[in-house]
Formats: structure tokens, C-alpha cells, sequence
């Protein structure tokens, strides 16, 4: 099985396409996760240039929020479908609301469904705070009303939801069932009171990276034995605020760029 790695466009948008591209050819990736302007133009001449690095993309989904002049559901579907204009690897969606019914939010994950079939593009709906998917305890109904869901495996977020390490018994019960779902991965070391720790390389956060290491390590393990012929990750800290920062002065405790390219390199140490 082939284990890729992708950059976040998060984080360095500040940096002209062009920049941004050869910086992540260079640092070993495999290609980008990253959203795409609306303007046709605009989106068709950043994936040219992504194409010119021979850079894979992953279309990332998060904009969707309460339009006042569309509903959700029109806004969702008019991101996903100009992702999947592009013909991205894959989509990775941030779908839903917490404070949307289930019934609500099934319905909008059965619209991606939909879309998928119609473009041919994957969609996987990533386990995100304020999203369906926002707490693990809430996931078993979903997988079992859905089965075709898949998922973007970003656990960081079950871990501040629940305050813990996800170690309970009930918990690591409740894990079990995700695995099988898990198509892409958002390397991202989270813990009890926030999901990014400032330093994945602190001996304080040994504990909750090994932990993350053996949720992950399950993960490809599952994808191995299925004979699956990909699996992504993305290393995903954030830059500042989700970064943590100094008081008064607002400099970021460590840098989000090599912090990524650290899980990175950890990773590819660990499973190719």
C-alpha cells in the first residue's frame, strides 16, 4: 500500500501559489489539501500550476456556514461540486452542524453521496468540532444509518470534546468501529484541554502522541489488510491562533511548517 503525504494549504496563505508549490515539492510531499476559489479561472490556473510541480490535490471543504441568503444545503453543494470540477483525488468535507438533527445532518451527507456519484469524485467527511461528526460518542449512529461513510480521521477534536485521551474502555470500544471508515488521516496531536499541543516532540506530550501514533497505527494496519492501494495523511498543525502563542507579544511557540514537516518525516520513518 502506498502511504502519501500532503501539506496543508492552511497556514501559508499568505504565499503566492507558486511559492507555496515549490516549498512543498521541496519538504517531500506528495501533493496539497486545499480549498479552491469559485472564480473558474481563478481555480483552473492554481491546478495548472499544481500540475506544473506534478503535485497531487486533495479539495478541502470548510467555508459552508448559515448564509443568510442560501440555505446549507445550496452552499454545500456548490463548493463540493467546484471542487469536484478539478478532479481532485478526493474530497475532504467538513460536513454538517452540531446543533443541526441527525436526521439534518444524514440528509446533507447523503447529498455528497449524490454529488460524488455524479462527478466520480470521492468524499470523505473529516471528524471536525462543530460539524456531525464533532464527538465520538456520537459517531456509532451515524456508521450504522450510513454505510457508504467515510471518513477523514482527525481525532485531535474528540480528544478536547471529551477532555481525555479517548481511553476508556467505552471509548476505545467506540474507536474500533471508525477504523474501517478511515480513508485519509489529519495528523494532528491533540490532547485533553485543546487539539493541537504546542510541541509534538515535549516529553509532556509523549502520552498523547503515542497515542495518536497508535489510533493512526491501526489505521494503516486496517488499510494494509483490506489490500487498499492508498492511504493519505496530512500533517495538520496550524499556524497562530491554533498555534499557541505568547501573551502580549503573539508570537507562535514553535513553527507551524517544521512542525508539519516533523510529523511528516516521523511518519514515513514509522511506515514506508
Amino acid at each position: 500500500m502506498d502511504i502519501q503525504f500532503f501539506c496543508p494549504r492552511w497556514g501559508s496563505a499568505d504565499l503566492p501559489y507558486e511559492a507555496f508549490f515549490e516549498n512543498v515539492k521541496s519538504a517531500g510531499y506528495d501533493g496539497v489539501e486545499m480549498d479552491l476559489p469559485l472564480d473558474e479561472v481563478q481555480r483552473d490556473e492554481i491546478v495548472e500550476l499544481m500540475k506544473q510541480y506534478n503535485l497531487l490535490l486533495i479539495g478541502q471543504h470548510w467555508e459552508c456556514t448559515m448564509s443568510p441568503t442560501a440555505t446549507y444545503e445550496a452552499d454545500y453543494e456548490k463548493y463540493l461540486r467546484n471542487l469536484a470540477a478539478v478532479k481532485p483525488l478526493f474530497i475532504n468535507s467538513q460536513s454538517g452542524k452540531d446543533f443541526f438533527t441527525q436526521e439534518h445532518n444524514e440528509s446533507i451527507i447523503r447529498l455528497a453521496d449524490r454529488i460524488s456519484d455524479e462527478t466520480g469524485v470521492a468524499i470523505v467527511h473529516e471528524t471536525h468540532r462543530g460539524k456531525f461528526s464533532f464527538a465520538l460518542n456520537l459517531m456509532e449512529s451515524y456508521l450504522q444509518n450510513l454505510p457508504n461513510l467515510r471518513l477523514c480521521a482527525d481525532f485531535s477534536h474528540w480528544c478536547v470534546v471529551s477532555e481525555s485521551l479517548l481511553e476508556s474502555a467505552e471509548q476505545e470500544a467506540m474507536l474500533e468501529a471508525v477504523y474501517d471508515r478511515v480513508d485519509h488521516v489529519h495528523a494532528r496531536v491533540g490532547f485533553s484541554q485543546a487539539p493541537q499541543v504546542s510541541e509534538p516532540k515535549a516529553p509532556e506530550f509523549k502520552e498523547a502522541l503515542d497515542r495518536h501514533l497508535g489510533w493512526w497505527d491501526k489505521i494503516v494496519e486496517i488499510n494494509r489488510k483490506k489490500g487498499k492501494e492508498r492511504l493519505t495523511v496530512t500533517p495538520e498543525f496550524g499556524p497562530a491562533p491554533y498555534m499557541p502563542q505568547l501573551p502580549f507579544v503573539q508570537e507562535p511557540l514553535t513553527n507551524q511548517w517544521e512542525t508539519n514537516r516533523y510529523m511528516m518525516n516521523l511518519l514515513k520513518d514509522r511506515y514506508l
